[in-house]
């Protein structure tokens, strides 16, 4: 699997919320994806809602073999355009089954399930053993071949494992925020994959001061510096920028290069930003809390 992958929830409408004005564009960046290499999609029910989806399933379809689609249910889109958490079994069976025919395809490659959200007043109180059986039970169908988890706490992903393994945990993780660390440690030391959201600090790192000196010395941009210290910080890691920028797009895979450039005196300074031993994991912020303007380098 090639570690950078590509987020799709920029490819939706403002807010994340309907179709984007060229629907064209946005398939072109998922074919272009694939042609240089990517072969890790990341995207989710709500985006849209389910237009991303229909979007891949359209440039995509049929996924080759060795491609996998990471597609999150158990969040929904309320009419003011709202995230609201909804892991009811009723809800993740319809999710799925949405999924599988917006993305033209008989079986998800992976399918994580939301835990965790913001939003006052959602299913957020529904025991992980109803959501997650759910999903066992859509798995034991054949419809789901590996099951995922977003918004994870150490507990949360212990108790999973009792039910069934999980493949990948996807949490909050960049140079700023390390409250995933955790559940990083539990990932490598498991071999789960751990896919960090907002890897580039939705845009926040654009300017750090500490990304300058390795920037200018590899002649790299601070994005490819940051998404190149995620995956020198664990061998576990496949990261997700998203953009809708065929530039930014290709910037962001060549960070798999810059990687093996860093130093290590680089990578330890970077990692040392934040001292992980005093990172906890918290509510994770909404998608929406932490949208940026279209073409964004950030996912």
């Amino acid at each position: 699997m090639h570690r950078v992958g590509y987020g799709a929830m920029q490819l939706a409408g403002p807010k994340v919320w309907g179709f984007p004005d060229d629907p064209e564009a946005a398939r072109r960046v998922l074919r272009l994806a694939m042609e240089l290499g990517v072969t890790f999609f990341d995207t989710a029910n709500a985006y849209g809602p389910r237009t991303v989806n229909q979007l891949i399933g359209q440039a995509l379809g049929p996924v080759p073999e060795g491609v996998i689609v990471g597609n999150k249910v158990g969040a929904e889109r309320g009419p003011d355009k709202s995230w609201v958490i909804d892991g009811r079994p009723v809800t993740v069976r319809r999710q799925v089954h949405e999924a599988l025919t917006d993305l033209g395809t008989d079986a998800s490659e992976l399918t994580y399930l939301r835990l965790v959200g913001d939003t006052p007043g959602a299913h957020q109180d529904v025991p992980l053993e109803e959501s997650l059986g759910a999903l066992v039970e859509l798995r034991d169908q054949g419809l789901v071949r590996r099951i995922g988890l977003s918004g994870a706490s150490p507990q949360m992903l212990a108790r999973a494992q009792q039910m069934t393994p999980i493949a990948a945990v996807q949490n909050r993780f960049n140079l700023l925020d390390r409250s995933g660390v955790q559940v990083l440690a539990d990932c490598e030391a498991q071999g789960i994959l751990f896919i960090p959201y907002f890897p580039l600090a939705a845009g926040r790192l654009s300017d750090h001061p500490e990304l300058t000196g390795p920037a200018e010395r590899l002649g790299a941009t601070p994005a490819q510096i940051a998404l190149a210290w995620l995956l020198r910080r664990s061998p576990s890691v496949v990261v997700i920028p998203g953009t809708s920028s065929p530039g930014h797009l290709r910037s962001n895979i060549e960070a798999s290069e810059v990687a093996e450039e860093l130093t290590d005196t680089e990578v330890a300074r970077l990692t040392g930003l934040v001292d992980e031993s005093k990172a906890a994991l918290d509510r994770p912020i909404s998608p929406a809390a932490a949208s940026v303007p279209h073409p964004s380098p950030g996912r």
